[in-house]
């Protein structure tokens, strides 16, 4: 086993000198696109205007499909990451909370299963009453997205459940009070947003004190063996398997090149403190593959 990592990490350094100028992004040949209404879509620099367009055709394109291209393109590791999202979040009934991007229900879902868990324990000794019912607001800029997190919902046996409310979002201009949440989740999302700053002070606007912020993201691989299969893997595999799933190859070049232009887990980090949040820390798993950052409203 040890000689086959050997052989191909040597492998892979003969090819990653011509790999990865490819999977890097490349510098924009017109500097007029480079100033405050220009941002990234992938790898290729765009005005801020298209951008939510040119996401939008993106998740339209996938919606039906997102979650099974979920399960192959992680092996199925993307439901553990997301259980360990909840495990820190902590839910507790009668909670109000927002799960940012979550259309298809999956994060959603782990929360209310989690309060459920909670509400079927006999009465706490204390006498608090556990059946007060919680609000998770499921949020999506995309209504085909919303659309397959209703038809799941209802395949569970939850489409009448009340804690469950399903509404189109936009996370940089949520209509929501100031200081009326106890949590916010956003899970592979945040590296789709124009403004990655704008939506965290919306986070930061909506929570409580006391409230809690916890991002799940793609991000950047620290080991380097690790780092160089990860990138044959992702833009080789990837967009070939999108092809054949979804019919759609171009939707899944775009999801692996954004998330080489997301920022790196401390940048990421410095943007969290920077609109209030503290105690921010962040957990790294399988060497950076993903990670889950988390924040305070104190």
């Amino acid at each position: 086993m040890a000689s086959f990592i050997l052989v191909t990490a040597v492998a892979l350094r003969l090819l990653t000198g011509k790999m990865r100028r490819n999977f890097e992004p490349k510098p924009s040949s017109s500097s007029s696109l480079l100033h405050s209404h220009a941002t990234s879509f992938g790898f290729k620099e765009v005005r801020e205007e298209q951008k939510s367009q040119m996401v939008g055709h993106v998740f339209d394109s996938v919606a039906l499909k997102y979650d099974l291209m979920n399960d192959i393109m992680s092996a199925g590791l993307h439901r553990l990451w997301k259980d360990r999202l909840v495990s820190k979040l902590n839910p507790f009934p009668g909670m109000k909370h927002i799960d940012m991007a979550g259309g298809t229900g999956d994060v959603a879902f782990r929360i209310l299963d989690a309060i459920n868990r909670i509400k079927s324990k006999p009465m706490n000794p204390t006498g608090d009453n556990l059946q007060e019912e919680a609000q998770i607001y499921v949020c999506d800029i995309n209504p085909n997205m919303l659309n397959v997190g209703k038809k799941r919902a209802t395949e569970r046996g939850l489409g009448e459940d009340k804690s469950l409310l399903w509404l189109e979002e936009d996370a940089e201009t949520l209509r929501f009070e100031d200081n009326s949440m106890d949590g916010y989740t956003i899970a592979f999302g945040i590296r789709n947003v124009t403004h990655m700053e704008k939506a965290l002070a919306e986070a930061y606007r909506v929570l409580k004190p006391g409230g809690r912020f916890l991002c799940l993201e793609l991000n950047r691989v620290e080991i380097p063996v690790i780092r160089e299969l990860y990138d044959l893997y992702s833009f080789t595999v990837v967009p070939a398997v999108g092809k054949l799933v979804t019919g759609d190859r171009d939707s899944y070049q775009y999801l692996i090149e954004s998330i080489r232009r997301f920022p790196p887990q401390e940048t990421f980090a410095s943007m969290i403190e920077e609109v209030g949040f503290k105690n921010v820390e962040y957990e790294n798993i399988l060497g950076g593959v993903v990670a889950i950052h988390s924040g305070w409203k104190l």
